[in-house]
């Protein structure tokens, strides 16, 4: 059965000397997310407006401080692009959890490593030399 994405992951920028760097993105839905326009050479290509992801980056700072509601108001002032709080909430919560789930898998890759590179020694004192290349643990052969 083919799982099909219920939710739009947007890639996180990079850096560079002169700051934030921000890539376009493909379309997968029916909105455009704030932060993008559409192509208009393509319309299923999204172009990143730089001044309203630094918007976007600096309002989830003020989330500290005070509501969704107030930063929202305040995004959209700055902007001239409406956003509603709920929207500003989903978007820094599917960034979060996106976030977690990327430590996550981090923290599971390395400890697959280090399990890996514990059973290889198991392996290798309670084998020796007889069993060397034949039905190694990890995947490796």
């Amino acid at each position: 059965m083919v799982k099909i994405l219920t939710e739009f992951k947007l890639p996180k920028p990079t850096y560079n000397d002169d700051g934030l760097v921000y890539i376009p993105v493909v379309r997968v839905g029916r909105i455009v997310p704030f932060g993008y326009s559409q192509d208009p050479s393509d319309k299923d290509i999204l172009l990143p407006i730089e001044h309203e992801l630094d918007l976007l980056e600096r309002a989830k700072t003020f989330l500290k401080q005070y509501s969704y509601r107030d930063v929202a108001a305040w995004l959209t002032q700055q902007s001239g692009r409406s956003i509603s709080h709920v929207g500003l909430r989903t978007r820094v919560n599917s960034e979060r959890q996106r976030t977690q789930e990327s430590a996550n898998y981090r923290n599971l890759a390395r400890c697959y490593e280090e399990a890996c590179a514990k059973a290889k020694h198991i392996e290798e004192r309670t084998l020796g030399s007889r069993g060397a290349g034949e039905g190694s643990t990890c995947g490796e052969n």
